[in-house]
């Protein structure tokens, strides 16, 4: 026997079980370590004069493994020689692999691929030449190497020298090759250390540089002896004019920068193998996040007080000279690269250089920042001074650019700017920043950091488009010139009686933030040890729908019931969650910020409602994706409804039936509306359609279903007279007749001739009349149970099992879906259900059979269930009460209606007999089949001289209710007496 296993939460959360995990990682790589450096020192420690299987001697035991080692080396030697080392250096490197955690994913599908690239080290030992400490009776590449190598010799066509060193060439890259794929080397690692080789042969060469570049130590000296002179010549000149007033401040960089002759743009030279270098040793690794930092920026030299103030600008002009590279065209400047630059990360630094491609903005002052400081002396033409510009974060997809560096650089331009300068002594003015700030290099702009995108998710576009109208909406949207007087003659209600859906507000996320919030449910379901990912999201009026595809082997019912911790976690007021039909994925139902409102009229003016070819068409609403849903209560046949007050119940009913009177005249359908709360369905009273008044009685929608139960009966045995399956084929018969001016006469043998016992037939006319569509509209169906529970449950037993095929449907409503109100009998026959907000899972199971209605949203959300238990969410459509209104006049303008008084009062007693025979609810007076029973009863009685209940129930085989009246009836007409003390009846008729 099979039990049940309610679904477990995981021992351990997300976090613990990655954490076990890694740990367990980390102990297998400590494991091939070990075995790794086992077999190292094994192979290092190889003897051939160890005893093994192979070799019996008394020598001592050379091997550091002992004699285990030297019996596990010496196969290994023997067969594959060198390339026995293979099998250490791929333990070794997966276990530290293991270790850091670099690339453990792949050692299933690399170390598979271990043996063949011994056998190639093997082969590839083999083309060498054994040294004379070999001392073996085979090459360096073992018995295997030889023999493959010896093969591969015989067969190619060439000299036994030249394919030796082809085939040690060919081995050679395919040990290199096979090699980085066996020990799990990926592309971007095999790219590091590319850089890293060339990386060192660079910094080598620079290295090299520095030692023999004597003319960078002279040029440093010059420069220093040019700046003494100028403090000389600045002092003896203070001494001269001791008592000289101070000159008022003057702007000077203008008159520096006109007085500057800028050297003609040399064309850029192409850069050699040293200058394409850099660019190939760029770090593609991704970086760390930068700290923010605040800028520090200079204080504005205007400010500053006299000759403070004329320094600091002359030490900005010089410091700008000498730091800042020349552009190699106009719009193009060059970023100076920092010699060494950290491999680490650096904080985000304010960016003061002018960006040619963004317009002037006004200058922030402040102090500025200070450079990291590293002496170089570059030799760089000269530029304007950049103004300061407001903070901006730097563009981190700007990649640096390297500048060749001249350590042979002189200081002669320094002259030729004393020269030019209008004032001789303006490095005087800067004699306090020092020489090794007069070449700080710029900081180069940040390389990009690539950050991992997650998975892209499918996001269904949201269908945007207005809904497709029909021909009717069409024509009505263009209003037509009345010509002739309008007749009396029946019109469908327009639909700008009802609301314009127009002027609804559509909210609409964008993709992003569709995204952003998938990403946040899979989180919260990572949170709870569901795994799975998001693999598509489907927005709608309303609610939006997550696809969920689940990791195998995780239940569905387990995600299921996480409902109420998904809805709290996302911060949504419900959540429902159910698997998709015919798909491998599980929905999970969001509700929206903003819910768009569903109307009536855009569902009616539809080309789903009025174009399509159904008999009774339910405007239901719209499905979570926006698209019209519209079902067939002909091919329901019967619908069930069930939610809580408030929910929306009401507001549906009311759409369905006004979704009936705009497709059919009053000859087409009928209704009987059932209301016990005389308030929901009392507004249609009067109209046209309705077979009698609004009936508010209880009693007397017992009375209303009986007459609808008889109108079944009559129908179906008008259809048998006429052969036909199903009203369709009625009407379309009595169409045809009609058109052809024809009755129906059908020939019925009445009986036989007495005298020759031929048997006499006649013909028996029927005029053909058009019957409609009878749809029986009952709002609270628990009303009626509580008053009369088994006639209506009769009642609509009978009708839910036989009244399709004559064309009366049945819409039922209640708002306590508990299972004395919705027995087993009445959802066996309506297949059809719509479930609202309900308060609790058992009640939605009642309705539906699975739970998910009490995630609902109320106001109109529903879950549609069609035959065969396929269910959809929909949301229904708004109508008010002022456009009910406004409808209803239109329908009672065109006369009052057809009333049939049977529907409230009853037919006549042998009907209502037979009507209750055939319901099973005989509580008065006998029917023919009873008077029959009620025979057989008293002639037994007679016949054995005995009467009692369970006697005549045995005899008869039926109830003991029916055999208990039919004793009682018995009594009444004399034929036993009363039961005496002990329970015994006496026969009172004589025996026969």
């Amino acid at each position: 026997m099979a039990f049940q296993t309610r679904g477990r939460d995981p021992l351990f959360d997300s976090d613990m079980q990655a954490a076990i995990e890694k740990r367990g990682k980390e102990l297998i790589g400590i494991a091939l370590v070990v075995l790794g450096a086992a077999a190292v020192a094994m192979m290092a420690s190889y003897s051939a004069n160890d005893p093994s299987f192979m070799l019996a001697t008394d020598a001592p035991v050379q091997n550091l493994l002992g004699r285990i080692g030297a019996s596990i080396a010496a196969p290994l030697f023997m067969i594959l020689g060198l390339g026995s080392w293979g099998l250490a250096i791929a333990l070794l490197a997966w276990g530290f692999r293991f270790g850091l955690h670099q690339g453990e994913e792949r050692a299933l599908s690399r170390a598979l691929m271990t043996p063949i690239w011994m056998a190639v080290i093997s082969v590839y030992a083999s083309t060498l030449a054994p040294g004379p400490d070999w001392g073996q009776g085979f090459g360096l590449g073992g018995h295997f190497g030889d023999t493959v190598l010896g093969v591969l010799l015989g067969v190619l066509p060439v000299s036994m020298a030249f394919g030796i060193k082809m085939m040690s060439v060919v081995f050679a890259v395919m040990m290199v090759g096979l090699g980085a794929f066996v020990l799990g080397f990926s592309v971007t690692e095999l790219r590091r250390i590319f850089r890293f080789l060339v990386l060192g042969v660079v910094m080598m060469y620079a290295l090299l540089l520095a030692v023999l570049g004597r003319g960078a130590t002279g040029a440093f000296s010059a420069a220093q002896s040019m700046q003494a002179r100028q403090r000389d010549r600045r002092a003896s000149r203070a001494a001269a004019t001791p008592d000289e007033p101070q000159e008022e401040w003057v702007e000077p960089f203008d008159e520096v920068m006109e007085t500057w002759e800028q050297p003609e743009p040399q064309p850029a030279p192409k850069p050699g193998l040293l200058g394409r270098v850099p660019g190939l040793i760029r770090r593609p690794e991704p970086m760390p996040e930068p700290e923010l930092v605040e800028p520090e920026l200079a204080a504005d030299p205007q400010f500053a007080p006299g000759d403070d103030r004329i320094k600091a600008k002359i030490a900005d002009v010089i410091r700008s000279r000498a730091v800042h590279p020349a552009p190699v065209a106009p719009q193009s400047p060059v970023i100076a690269a920092v010699k060494d630059r950290p491999r680490g990360p650096s904080a985000l630094v304010l960016d003061t250089s002018r960006r040619p491609t963004l317009p002037p903005e006004p200058p922030m002052t402040g102090p500025r920042h200070t450079l990291p400081t590293e002496p170089t002396m570059t030799r760089k033409a000269a530029e304007p001074t950049p103004e300061p510009r407001p903070w901006s974060q730097p563009e981190m997809q700007v990649q640096p650019e390297y500048v060749e560096q001249n350590f042979e650089a002189s200081f002669e331009d320094f002259d030729t700017y004393t020269d030019e300068l209008p004032d001789e002594n303006i490095f005087d003015m800067a004699d306090d920043v020092p020489l090794e700030s007069y070449d700080q290099p710029t900081p180069a702009a940040r390389p990009s950091i690539p950050v991992q995108a997650p998975r892209k998710v499918v996001v269904q576009p949201l269908n945007r488009k207005p809904i497709q109208p029909s021909t009717r909406a069409q024509s009505e949207a263009q209003p037509s010139l009345a010509f002739e007087e309008p007749g009396h003659a029946y019109e469908l209600p327009p639909l700008n009686l009802l609301a314009n859906p127009a002027n609804i507000q559509r909210h609409h996320l964008s993709d992003e933030a569709l995204e952003e919030n998938a990403r946040m449910l899979e989180n919260v379901l990572d949170d709870y040890g569901v795994k799975g990912d998001i693999v598509s999201v489907r927005p709608g009026p309303v609610v939006t729908m997550y696809e969920l595809e689940p990791a195998p082997g995780l239940k569905a019912s387990r995600v299921i019931g996480l409902a109420d911790d998904i809805a709290r976690s996302m911060s949504a007021l419900s959540a429902r969650v159910s698997t998709v039909p015919g798909r491998s994925v599980i929905g999970i139902e969001l509700p929206n910020e903003h819910r768009e409102k569903v109307v009536l009229r855009e569902i009616l003016a539809a080309r789903s409602y009025g174009d399509a070819n159904m008999k009774l068409p339910l405007a239901l609403g719209k499905d979570i994706g926006g698209e019209p849903m519209v079902a067939n209560l002909a091919k329901m046949p019967h619908l069930l409804i069930a939610g809580t007050t408030g929910s929306g119940k009401s507001v549906a009913i009311n759409t369905m039936i006004l979704s009936l009177l705009y497709r059919l005249t009053p000859e087409e359908c009928r209704l009987i509306m059932i209301d016990p709360k005389m308030l929901e369905l009392s507004v249609y009273d009067g109209i046209p359609h309705l077979l009698s008044p609004v009936v508010t009685d209880p009693k007397k929608a017992v009375v209303a279903l009986k007459w609808t139960v008889g109108e079944m009966e009559d129908r179906y045995r008008k259809m048998s007279k006429m052969g036909v399956r199903n009203i369709d084929g009625y009407n379309s018969r009595v169409e045809d007749a009609l058109s052809r001016g024809e009755t129906f006469s059908r020939t019925v043998q009445t009986g036989f001739d007495d005298e020759t016992g031929d048997p006499i037939f006649e013909t028996e006319e029927i005029t053909p009349v058009k019957m409609p569509y009878i749809v029986v509209i009952v709002d609270e169906m628990a009303d009626l149970m509580m008053v009369a529970g088994k006639e209506i449950e009769a009642c609509i037993q009978r009708l839910a099992q036989m009244a399709r095929a004559s064309g009366i449907h049945i819409i039922m409503a209640t708002q306590r879906p508990s299972v004395d109100v919705i027995t087993g009998t009445i959802k066996a026959n309506f297949p059809t259900r719509i479930s609202f907000q309900v308060t609790s899972k058992v009640d939605s199971r009642t309705i539906l059979g699975e739970m998910g209605a009490e995630q609902l949203l109320g106001m109109g959300d529903m879950l549609y269930m069609a035959g065969g238990a396929k269910i959809t969410r929909c949301h229904g459509p708004f109508v008010s009460d002022e456009e009910v209104e406004e409808i209803v006049r239109h329908l009672k303008s065109f006369g009052p209606p057809d009333y049939v008084g049977g529907v409230v009062e009853g037919p006549d007693d042998d009907k209502a007999d037979n009507i209750d025979a055939v319901l099973g609810l005989n509580t008065g007076g006998n029917t023919d089949m009873e008077d029959a029973l009620y025979d057989t009863a008293v002639a037994i009685v007679i016949k054995d001289r005995k009467c009692s209940t369970s006697y005549i129930q045995r005899k008869l085989a039926i109830g003991y209710n029916k055999a208990a009246r039919l004793v009682e009836q018995m009594e009444e007409q004399g034929i036993v007496s009363s039961a005496n003390h002990v329970g015994k009846r006496e026969i009172l008729v004589p025996e026969q």
